[in-house]
C-alpha cells in the first residue's frame, strides 16, 4: 500500500465515511491537534524512567487514537465506529491516575512555572497542546457539530494529568519546581 494517494493535493481530505472536507476545516484542526498531542506524548515517553508512567502514557496514546477517530467522523453523516467511542471508563482511569500521582506530591502553592527536568518540561508542552485541542473541540461544537460529552471530558482530564505528571517527573528527578511570583513580590 502506498503512503501517498494524491487525493489531498487540492486542499481537501476525506473524513471517516469518505465525506470530503477542506484541510482547513475546524474538524481537521481538532483531530490534527489531537494527532500532534499524540506525537508529543510519544516523545514524552522517552523522557520517562518509571515503567508505570511509560505504560500509562502508552494507554493515553491509544485513547488519543480513539478521540482522533471520533473527531475524524462527521456523525451527522456517518455513524461512529465502535472503536472510536470514548467511554466513562477511559475518563475514570485518568482520574484514578491523577489521584494516585497526587498522593506522591507535596501540596501545590500558587502557580507552578513550567519547566524543571526535561521530562517535566515536556509534560507541560503536552499539557498546553492538550488545552489547545480542547479549545478546538469547543470551537467545533460552537460551529454546530455534535460531540459526545465524554470526548471533551477526556481531553480536559488529560491536561490535568499532564500537569501532575510534570510535577511527579520533577520529584522523580530531584528537581525543585519553581513557583511563580509576581515581580512586586521579588524573587
Amino acid at each position: 500500500m502506498k503512503v501517498y494517494t494524491k487525493t489531498g493535493d487540492k486542499g481537501e481530505t476525506s473524513l471517516v465515511g469518505r465525506v470530503r472536507v477542506s484541510k482547513a476545516s475546524q474538524r481537521l484542526e481538532c483531530y490534527g491537534t489531537v494527532d500532534e498531542l499524540n506525537s508529543h506524548v510519544g516523545l514524552l515517553i522517552t523522557y520517562c524512567d518509571d515503567s508505570a508512567d511509560m505504560e500509562f502514557l502508552a494507554d493515553v496514546q491509544s485513547n488519543l487514537f480513539v478521540v482522533g477517530g471520533y473527531l475524524a467522523t462527521d456523525n451527522s453523516q456517518t455513524e461512529i465506529r465502535e472503536g472510536n467511542v470514548v467511554t466513562l471508563e477511559m475518563i475514570d482511569e485518568i482520574e484514578r491516575e491523577i489521584d494516585h500521582i497526587q498522593t506522591l506530591l507535596p501540596p501545590t502553592k500558587l502557580f507552578v512555572v513550567p519547566g524543571g527536568s526535561r521530562g517535566a518540561a515536556y509534560a507541560h508542552v503536552c499539557r498546553t497542546v492538550c488545552r489547545r485541542a480542547e479549545r478546538n473541540i469547543v470551537r467545533l461544537i460552537e460551529h454546530g457539530a455534535k460531540v459526545d460529552d465524554n470526548v471533551l471530558a477526556l481531553v480536559n482530564r488529560l491536561s490535568d494529568y499532564f500537569f501532575v505528571l510534570a510535577r511527579k517527573l520533577n520529584v522523580d528527578n530531584g528537581v525543585e519546581e519553581k513557583i511563580w511570583k509576581r515581580i512586586s513580590e521579588g524573587k
